[in-house]
Parts: C-alpha cells; sequence; structure tokens
C-alpha cells in the first residue's frame, strides 16, 4: 500500500503581510504532478486543511481546484481528510456524503454519541486490506458522550474513549490518521520523546493538550498533523509530515517534502521516501553589514521571502529602502549591535503590563479567526472597568 501523507495545508494562511495563494497553488500542483507520476494507492491529509475556521473565499477555491484536479487523476485515487484545529468540522463536513461517492473521504467531527464511530476506510493490495482510521482533531468536551456524559480527565483520555470503542483487529493493517500534540516515551529506549515546534504553530501553555503516544500502539503508521516540522515521534511508523511550505521564520532552515509511505505485508516496518518539493519563492535569514548583504545578494533569489537581521554598529540611512533594491519579499528587518543589545538587557530587567484587552483581542482573533465586533469589545471593555473598580 502506497500512500501520500501530508498535512496543515493552511489554505489562506499570510506571510506576515504577504498573501500566499499563489505560493500554495504552485506547491500543490506539484503534489498533483507526483500523484500523475507515482500514482499512490491514497493521499491522507492530517488535517489543518484552511489557516482559519471561517476560510475566505479564495481559500475554498484553492482547495476546491486542489481536490478537483487530483480527483481527475486516473484511475481515480481515493483521497482521505480530516479537521485540524484550525478547521471548522462542520464546514469541512459539508457534502461530505456526495463526496464520498467520488472517494474523497472526509471526517471533519469527531464521535459525539455512542451511535458514532469514526470514519474508517478500508482499501486493498497484494497483502490484504488496509484500515485507515480518521479521527479529527478533538478536545474532551467533544467526546464526553461517550462517556457518559462525564469530561474526560485529559486529552489522552479523551483520544482512547474513542479508539477502545473501534474494536482494532490488530491481525490487519492499520493506519491512524490523526491531528493531535503527542508526546511521551519511545516504547524501544523508555526515553523521552523530543519534538521540535515552531513559531507558526499554537500550542497550549504546559501542555495540557498533549496526547501519550502509547495510545497509538495498535497502528502500523500514523500519518500525524499538527506539527510543522517533518519527525518521527518516537519510532519510524509514528511521523508528523510536517508542512509543504514554510510558514515562519523559524522554519527557514527546514527541508519540506513530501512523505510517501509504503506499507508491505503486517509487521513489515513502513518504509517513507521523502520527496523533494520545488516552492515558488523560499523563506531565507539573512545577516550582516548592509552593504554587505547589498553586495552578495544573489539574483536567482531576489523574490524569496527574506527575513534580515543588520549588524551594522551605525545604523544605515533607510536600510529597508536599500535592500527592497536586491529583495522584492522583505519580511522584517532588525537591528544587532551592541546598542540594541544593550537596550535588549536594559529591557528583560522591566516589568511590562499589557492591556488585558488586548491580550484578550489577539487571544479572541486566534481562536475565532476574526475580530471581535464593536459590541463584544464594549461588552469586554465594561467587565475589565468593573474588575478595575472593585479592586
Amino acid at each position: 500500500m502506497r500512500f501520500f501523507h501530508l498535512s496543515d495545508l493552511h489554505i489562506g494562511k499570510q506571510l506576515h503581510h504577504y498573501n500566499l495563494r499563489e505560493d500554495q497553488e504552485h506547491i500543490l500542483a506539484e503534489v498533483i504532478s507526483y500523484a500523475e507520476k507515482l500514482h499512490p494507492d491514497a493521499v491522507v491529509i492530517a488535517g489543518d486543511i484552511y489557516d482559519k475556521s471561517v476560510p475566505s473565499g479564495d481559500a475554498v477555491t484553492v482547495f476546491d481546484d486542489f481536490l478537483t484536479r487530483l480527483s481527475a487523476v486516473k484511475p481515480m485515487i481515493p483521497i482521505l481528510v480530516i479537521a485540524g484545529n484550525h478547521d471548522s468540522a462542520q464546514r469541512l463536513d459539508y457534502a461530505s456524503r456526495l463526496l464520498g461517492s467520488h472517494q474523497i473521504y472526509i471526517a471533519g467531527k469527531a464521535p459525539e454519541s455512542e451511535e458514532d464511530h469514526l470514519k474508517k476506510i478500508t482499501l486493498t493490495d497484494e497483502y490484504g486490506k488496509v484500515n485507515f482510521y480518521l479521527m479529527p482533531f478533538l478536545k474532551p468536551g467533544y467526546v464526553r458522550g461517550l462517556c457518559g456524559g462525564e469530561m474526560p480527565e485529559s486529552y489522552t483520555a479523551a483520544v482512547q474513549a474513542v479508539l477502545e470503542r473501534e474494536e482494532i483487529d490488530p491481525g490487519e493493517r492499520n493506519v491512524i490518521v490523526s491531528h493531535q500534540f503527542y508526546t511521551g516515551r519511545d516504547s524501544r529506549t523508555g526515553e523521552e520523546i523530543s519534538l521540535k515546534t515552531c513559531d507558526s504553530e499554537l500550542l497550549s501553555v504546559g501542555g495540557i493538550d498533549n496526547v501519550d503516544i502509547s495510545v497509538l500502539k495498535e497502528f502500523d503508521y500514523a500519518a500525524l498533523g499538527h506539527l510543522h516540522g517533518a519527525q518521527k515521534a518516537g519510532s519510524e511508523n509514528v511521523r508528523y509530515c510536517g508542512t509543504l511550505l514554510k510558514y515562519s521564520v523559524s522554519e527557514a532552515g527546514q527541508e519540506k517534502t513530501l512523505h510517501f509511505v509504503t506499507l508491505g505485508a503486517k509487521g513489515d516496518p513502513a518504509n517513507v521516501e521523502k520527496l523533494p518539493l520545488h516552492p515558488l519563492r523560499d523563506v531565507r535569514r539573512v545577516r550582516g553589514e548592509l552593504e554587505e548583504i547589498i553586495s552578495a545578494a544573489d539574483p536567482e533569489h531576489r523574490d524569496d521571502y527574506v527575513s534580515v537581521t543588520l549588524t551594522d554598529e551605525i545604523d544605515p540611512y533607510k536600510p529597508k529602502e536599500q535592500l527592497q533594491k536586491v529583495y522584492s519579499h522583505i519580511l522584517e528587518v532588525r537591528m544587532d549591535n551592541e546598542r540594541t543589545r544593550k537596550k535588549l538587557e536594559f529591557d528583560e530587567g522591566e516589568i511590562r503590563m499589557e492591556d488585558p484587552l488586548d491580550v484578550f483581542s489577539d487571544f479572541y482573533r486566534e481562536m475565532q479567526g476574526r475580530e471581535m465586533s464593536e459590541e463584544e469589545t464594549e461588552i469586554l471593555r465594561f467587565v475589565f472597568d468593573k474588575v478595575k473598580g472593585g479592586a
């Protein structure tokens, strides 16, 4: 069984102030090109299709075009999709029954009642069945209906409650498609699993959304989404494939690839081939004095997204305007010299009190994908004023 494992498309995302539609269309076209050339038995997308729960019309168009072109590859390739934490389960589930008749299988909502189960897609090859279990992103509150109305005590307990009901046959090959933050200990070495995260990800403070990796022990391969850097989570068959594109400056040093997974006979280890990707524009860091950076700029990389750190001891005149002569997509221009380092040392000793309304507004925007309305803002302002008055 050969399948593509991809995740975290984040269609509609912006990189700083740049719209990434053209970049995303380009990289998705390369995935389609690989599908036409290699013809996998399935394409698995492990969540975060969109960057916001209410995607823009442009974002929906990009994904619709991708599905349309991918499903046009003949013979038809089954496409398996789950919702991530950035997606709206209801919106992603729309028309899922109709799409299923065209071998596009979408799981937006986690099981919520005793009658609900994970969507299970069974494909066959020369070795027999391969069962793909589609488990969308979930929180403990989503699955309380499976636990007698009681809230599971942790994310691990919530995921375990969902999986235990599936009666997974250990004699068959089983694949889980999941979008959670898995941690724990390597079953072979006993060592704590160390996972790398990026600035473009939003993870809970204190790790309250962690899921212990032991809940996946019954699966021959775990196709995971959520982390933007490709990495294995404790063993070769439990993997985050990472994003197709770099979505933050912290990812500049990463090599983005398309994971091509091969499952042989039951008991054989999964083989993962990393197919190279060729983005329309790279994300790079450049560091040095202004004149050195300008003189060393490669015209072939003019259109890359560039984060610039200037080390001139004397601040240069209008540095961004000068840099724009050699780079068309500048993300940021920072100064790192003796003066700025001294300022940072001074600032670290200060206590900064953020406006609670600003903090909540940022949180609301991240969670809901939109700004608060004027009415909502006024309600919050009234609440905070009352709290201050009571203090």
